[in-house]
This record gives structure tokens, sequence and C-alpha cells, in this order.
């Protein structure tokens, strides 16, 4: 094998490293961008989870209101219907 084959299969490898690193760069951006997108969809979603979180526990506040206020009604209704029945 003479020098320029020599010269020549070493650029070759040369080009093919260079071809691979700006590959590897290429995709390392992209996983990058991909990340950042991660990460805003789960601060999206934390928010979201946050919010439901509080509405469930306004719901579950209102309903605590609705049987007390449903209850006393009973109790109203339980002590009328007995006076009459007594009466």
């Amino acid at each position: 094998m003479d020098l320029n084959e020599s010269f020549q299969k070493l650029e070759e490898k040369l080009s093919k490293a260079g071809d691979v690193f700006k590959r590897a760069v290429a995709e390392k951006h992209d996983l990058e961008k991909a990340l950042e997108s991660l990460k805003q969809d789960t601060g999206d979603s934390q928010k979201r989870l946050e919010a439901l979180q509080n509405e469930v526990n306004v719901l579950r506040r209102e309903r605590e209101e609705v049987r007390v206020r449903v209850e006393k009604l009973l109790s109203q209704i339980d002590q009328l219907t007995g006076s009459n029945s007594a009466g």
C-alpha cells in the first residue's frame, strides 16, 4: 500500500468520523429540545394536577355542607311529622 492510499483511507475515516460527530451533535440537540419540552409538559401537568386537587377539595367541602343541611332538613321533617302524629 502506498502513501497516497494510506492518506486517502485516513481521509475517508476522518470524513466518516466527522459525519458521525455531526449526527451525534444533531441528535444531542434534538434530545435537549425534547427534554425541555417534556419538562414544560411536566410543569403544565403539575399545575393542572394542583388545580384539580384544589377543585376536589372545594367539592368535598361543598358536599359536606350539603350533607349537613340535608340532615338538618330531615331532622326538622322528623320533628314536624312526629309532632303531627302525636297530636
